[in-house]
């Protein structure tokens, strides 16, 4: 077992913050890689060391990977955390990075690769009897074979490319005339995103929940979960709001979901976190969707509620040491919210609306977490993904957790920018939400961009008509009962 002293973490902002300050914890350095727009960042004034990476553009400096490890050899680094995004889901780099003799904070090189392609994953669970979506289990490009598999299938099915992700390469077929047309769309799109054309049909499942399981194995066979996420408040199949638990999941779906996650990280030998996703219909009917080989964007709700640093895990994991915690050990306590903070304009179809804070004051109180890399008087760069912070609030019940999320939503102050806030808000008041039934459709059958506009309104109308009265009740009173109430109780001195 090799105990590691200094960690490079390969990424920037918040979850670069957020593993250094674990690092810290248990006395090991940090260095931190920074391109020349984030020269300024707050992962570079935490970290012990940090080195300039490249200019601007992700591809000149976070994604080199040959770069990265000639650092770590000239600073005497014993390992690198990815993070997420970036290179952390690139198994070439994991390669690299142990055949240069340092510890990569992830899985192997292996697991990323199965993983890594959907269809890869589906062949590598096949014998544990995972559900699966019905579809087909190998690449299909040509016509005649597509529209006979979707016919056998039944419409609407999903065409996904193998390779993707985030939406990418990704498209709904209603009906056999679309067939042809959508398909030369995945492909293409899925050529242009990840440079690999292979596509596969699934079933199309219309209105499904996106639950996860976080899951933690060690380098001795050794897996357990953690319980589930769910994720299915999402724009462009990307997600927004996360919490944990899940509202809707019985005692029993959660243990056989939990039971399907570790036989999927059994099937390609996983240790280090990772999350196993999964599409839930309207019957609470699970299936397999894909596994994601890295820490995840919303890991803080999995925390909250088990009282594990998942970050602490890894590096524990990646020295080589059995996993302390058994499943048994594991119980859910309290609930979880996590709404992701991001440089969007909600009311112009969540475009990103970078540019200066203005105004940046976190909210505070019990309950409440930030995970962010910027502060005031920052600018928001175009170069890299929109989110600026994650808002995590926790409680003993799910109604207090959302309630603690409106009022820490109403004191994040952001100004210069446009915010995912007023939308996080908008879910949080909902009575689809409050019920917990609702899926991965809530922004289209729900939300309309006019809507926050009268939030917005009525919030002034409420904050006036308050004024308003606390004007009257201040001129009722009494001059003299006005200025006692108004005198200190200190002294003067």
């Amino acid at each position: 077992m090799k105990k590691i002293k200094k960690i490079l973490v390969a990424n920037r902002g918040e979850i670069a913050l957020r593993i250094m300050r674990t690092a810290r914890e248990m006395g090991i350095g940090t260095v931190a890689i920074y391109s020349e727009a984030d020269r300024g960042a707050l992962h570079v004034r935490f970290a012990d060391e940090a080195v300039c990476v490249g200019p601007p553009p992700s591809s000149a400096s976070y994604l080199q990977a040959e770069k990265i490890i000639t650092i770590c050899k000239n600073l005497k680094v014993d390992a690198i955390h990815p993070g997420y995004g970036f290179l952390s889901e690139n198994a070439d780099f994991a390669r690299k990075v142990e055949a240069a003799g340092l510890i990569f904070i992830g899985p192997s090189a292996q697991a990323i690769e199965i993983m890594g392609s959907k269809l890869g994953a589906k062949a590598a669970v096949a014998a544990y009897d995972i559900p699966m979506v019905p579809g087909t289990d190998h690449a299909i490009d040509d016509i005649a074979i597509a529209k006979e598999k979707a016919a056998a299938i039944g419409y609407p099915i999903l065409i996904k490319a193998s390779a993707g992700g985030g939406g990418k390469g990704m498209r709904v077929v209603e009906g056999p005339e679309e067939l042809v047309e959508q398909m030369d769309r995945a492909i293409s799109e899925a050529i242009s995103a990840f440079g690999d054309g292979a596509v596969f049909i699934e079933k199309f499942i219309t209105s499904p929940k996106h639950i996860e399981i976080q899951v933690l194995g060690d380098q001795h066979g050794n897996i357990i979960h953690l319980f589930e996420r769910e994720c299915s408040i999402q724009r462009r199949h990307q997600k927004v709001i996360e919490e944990a638990p899940s509202a809707v999941l019985t005692p029993e779906i959660r243990e056989a979901m939990g039971k399907a996650a570790v036989g999927v990280a059994r099937a390609c030998n996983y240790y280090g976190a990772g999350t196993v996703e999964f599409i839930v219909d309207d019957q609470l009917n699970f299936f397999f969707l894909e596994m994601n080989t890295r820490l995840q964007v919303e890991h803080p709700v999995t925390e909250q509620i088990t009282g594990v640093d998942l970050v602490k895990q890894q590096i524990k994991i990646a020295q080589g040491e059995v996993l302390e915690i058994q499943q048994e050990d594991l119980k859910i306590k309290g609930h979880a919210m996590e709404v992701r903070v991001y440089a969007e304009d909600p009311a112009n179809n969540f475009l990103p609306n970078v540019g200066l804070l203005k105004t940046y004051r976190r909210p505070q109180g019990p309950g409440v977490r930030v995970d962010d890399g910027f502060e005031e008087g920052m600018e928001i760069p175009i170069y890299y993904d929109s989110m600026i912070a994650k808002l995590i609030t926790y409680a003993n019940t799910r109604e207090e957790a959302i309630q603690r999320m409106v009022r820490a939503i109403d004191e994040y102050q952001i100004t210069g920018i446009e915010t995912t806030l007023a939308f996080c808000k908008f879910v949080m008041q909902h009575d689809v939400f409050r019920s917990g039934n609702f899926n991965t459709k809530f922004i289209e059958q729900y939300f309309k961009p006019e809507m926050l506009t009268v939030q917005d309104a009525n919030d002034e109308l409420i904050g006036a008509a308050f004024a308003v009265k606390l004007f009257k009740e201040m001129a009722a009173r009494p001059a003299e009962a006005v200025s006692v109430q108004q005198q200190s109780n200190w002294k003067k001195r």
